[in-house]
């Protein structure tokens, strides 16, 4: 008997001997080659449409095995074509090019249609080019250095508030803290306020869309401090440099905004009798037709009460059309819904009054409610597209099916009444529309984390098929050795609640070998976050082609879900959903031996930097390892506009009794900081005062600090140290890429 039991050991201790080390040199250099060999296999049926502009065409990208091919498709006509000759425009770059081109790789990726559809313009080779379709003679453009990958400038992005009325007749100014009026014909000036002085200056006036109405305010300015960035390395200088900036914190007093309504007939203004709007500024004013009425909305600060003001400007009169309470908190993310019916008559309006995120229709001009349109243990995400004679909504929607996922979008139609509800897309996934400028059209494209994407070309009244765009093929990209995520449920805290998450593994799994788990985690309650749409690659692939298993795990306080699920997160951000993602990780484990709960491991960045190193204050019995970039780990330290959704205004003790750098001197575990100095997002004193706390406790961690870095992880330098944190503390190897080359 003793020496079977030998033998047996013997023969075990050979075969572990012949297994590679985790961790090795090849791990790394799969890890760094796998992104671009997986993106490069994958034949991903996933059209993108740019509409032209009489809103019937578009052209999209259809990725090939043969290559790419830009194609052109007339909805209308149930039709499509090359977008233009292939061979004739590879022809044509070849004349200028030092490299070969070839006809199904051409060197861009986005064109733009001219010249009435006579051209194309692209960018390529360093240029702009302009193609003539009848002659394919390629005209130079501009250089384009400065561009997007697209080509296009950047910089589009929202104009600024304008001073001058709709006519062009009046311009409004401020002078002497007082609102002025000014002609643009004659230079006519007409003072329009009295009582504007210091510190209650007039100011972000807007017009009435037929100039007969000034909306202005007073403001009385807040009081917010200044965060400062010190830039050590400057690329003009040898001198370090400060720079400084007004950043608004949880419990700062902002800007009060105090309404006035003035009339050009009269040159006469009234104060409105409403309260200062003291949160996000002045706000957007909806006018009605015939500018005799306009709404806002006016969100308390706390975000536990949002209101629908109408007010009439010749009365002053104003009246509270919509008036939603919390208790917790009014969700400002995906689930804030607004669509205005027939000139404002009727108000579709979105709320979680009944536990779940659905539609209401409200009396536009007296106010009050006049039935619930979707009902149900589900949640609408977006309306996509209101027909109004027809008193018709298209929305997208998640967690109607009890036996999937949750969080895979569908698209319905349902009648103002909340009758006839229709689906719209049957095909069982994620799905995501692409509406034509006249919403008469959609291009649906649909996948999930273990099915690639199909596109088609569907009716969007009904949702009929009109036309199979792309389909992917995985075949060439399951030969590179990568496998499908595993999508992963099991019980939270609660003992009845699903919880979803994802596995994956390294190309090269066995499963006779023992991997570390390392758990990639952003717990932001903004939004859920574990993917649900087909990626050729993910970051966290590269991190577990070293050797480990890697999980993503939607906790309890994460959206989308119902609002008793996201309430979790309610004044407890340090909760992080971590009692259901350790259970969910055990459940794992007992389905799968060769996950290693002995060593765990967990990184994250931003919220993510914040629940890593809370993994390791407030969960030491079961993570081991952490890696925190840039981490809002003080939640008093961090923007106010995030934080005081979710942990209530004003600040109480409980911020400080949930910051991780009150908990630092109970680190226990390994862990990595990972900062950049000129984060503008969360502020670097934020990880320094952890890094303070740690020093004063005489606790041993890890610091990088990357210079000239914002927010993120630190860049291509920040990914190596992370990765070798890693495999050092997890594996108990030294990272293999140097015994490899000697280099990085």
């Amino acid at each position: 008997m003793v020496m079977r039991r030998f033998s047996v050991l013997a023969i075990s201790v050979l075969v572990l001997a012949e297994l590679p080390a985790q961790g090795s040199a090849a791990d790394y250099a799969r890890a760094d080659s796998l992104r671009e060999r997986a993106g490069a296999a994958m034949v991903l049926g996933e059209a993108r449409a740019n509409w032209l502009a009489d809103g019937q065409r578009f052209w999209f990208l259809h990725r090939q095995k043969g290559g790419k091919l830009f194609e052109l498709v007339d909805a209308l006509k149930v039709e499509r074509q090359p977008a233009f000759d292939h061979a004739r425009m590879a022809r044509a770059l070849n004349a200028i090019a030092d490299e070969e081109v070839s006809a199904s790789d051409l060197p861009f990726k986005s064109i733009e249609f001219v010249d009435a559809d006579r051209a194309i313009r692209f960018a390529a080779l360093g240029s702009m080019w302009t193609c003539k379709l009848d002659s394919y003679q390629l005209i130079r453009g501009e250089e384009t250095g400065r561009r997007g990958a697209s080509g296009w400038p950047r910089g589009r992005g929202r104009g600024r508030r304008s001073a001058r009325s709709p006519d062009g007749k009046w311009q409004t100014l401020v002078r002497e803290h007082n609102l002025f009026l000014k002609s643009s014909n004659d230079e006519r000036e007409f003072r329009l306020s009295h009582d504007g002085r210091e510190g209650h200056a007039y100011g972000a006036a807007s017009w009435s869309p037929d100039s007969a109405t000034i909306v202005a305010y007073r403001i009385t300015p807040g009081d917010v401090a200044d965060v400062h960035l010190i830039e050590t390395s400057p690329a003009d200088q040898l001198e370090a440099k400060l720079r400084s900036r007004p950043y608004p914190r949880p419990g700062d007093r902002f800007p009060a905004y105090e309404m006035h309504v003035f009339s050009l007939a009269s040159k006469e203004g009234q104060k409105i009798d409403v309260e200062p709007i003291d949160f996000r500024g002045p706000p957007r004013l909806r006018w009605r037709q015939d500018s005799k009425s306009f709404t806002y909305e006016k969100r308390d600060r706390g975000h536990q009460r949002e209101r629908i003001m109408a007010v009439d400007v010749h009365s002053g009169e104003v009246r509270t059309l919509i008036d939603e309470r919390a208790e917790t908190f009014i969700d400002d993310y995906h689930k804030h819904i607004i669509r205005f019916v027939d000139d404002g008559k009727e108000i579709i309006w979105a709320s979680e009054r009944d536990g779940w995120n659905h539609l209401y229709l409200y009396d536009g001009d007296e106010g009050g409610l006049k039935n619930q349109i979707t009902k149900g243990p589900w949640l609408v995400r977006e309306i996509l597209h209101v027909d109004d004679p027809d008193r018709q909504i298209w929305f997208s929607a998640c967690g109607m099916y009890p036996d999937e996922d949750p969080y895979l979008l569908y698209h319905y139609r349902i009648d103002f009444d909340g009758k006839n509800l229709l689906r719209l897309n049957p095909e069982k996934g994620n799905h995501r529309w692409q509406l034509s400028p006249e919403g008469e059209y959609v291009v649906d494209s649909w996948s999930m984390v273990d099915q690639p994407p199909t596109s088609l070309l569907r009716r969007r009244v009904d949702g009929e098929i009109l036309m199979r765009l792309a389909e992917s093929d995985p075949t060439e990209w399951l030969a590179t050795g990568i496998t499908y995520p595993e999508v992963f449920t099991a019980k939270g805290r609660d003992g009845e609640t699903d919880i979803w998450g994802v596995i994956i593994r390294p190309s090269n799994f066995d499963a006779e070998k023992s991997y570390p788990v390392v758990e990639y985690i952003y717990a932001g309650p903004h939004d859920s976050h574990v993917p649900k749409s087909f990626r050729p690659f993910h970051s966290m692939q590269a991190v577990a082609e070293l050797g480990f298993i890697l999980v993503q795990i939607d906790g309890m306080g994460t959206n989308n879900r119902s609002k008793a699920f996201h309430d979790v997160c309610w004044q407890n951000l340090a909760d992080a959903g971590f009692p259901d993602r350790k259970l969910w990780i055990k459940a794992a484990a007992q389905k799968y031996p060769y996950m290693d709960l002995t060593k765990v491991g967990i990184y994250g960045t931003s919220a993510g930097g914040q629940n890593s190193l809370g993994a390791l204050l407030f969960h030491p019995d079961f993570y081991k390892v952490a890696v925190s970039s840039c981490g809002c780990h003080d939640n008093r330290l961090d923007k106010a506009s995030w934080n005081e959704q979710w942990m209530g205004y004003p600040p109480g003790p409980h911020y400080e009794e949930q910051s991780n750098v009150t908990h630092a001197k109970n680190l226990e575990g390994k862990l990595l900081l990972i900062l950049g100095e000129l984060d503008t997002n969360v502020p670097p004193e934020s990880t320094y005062r952890v890094i303070d706390e740690l020093i004063k406790a005489d606790k041993d961690f890890d610091f990088v600090l990357v210079p000239g870095a914002g927010h993120g992880g630190g860049g291509p330098y920040g990914e190596r140290r992370r990765r070798d944190f890693l495999v050092r503390e997890l594996l108990g190897v030294e990272p293999r890429w140097s015994q490899a080359s000697g280099q990085r």
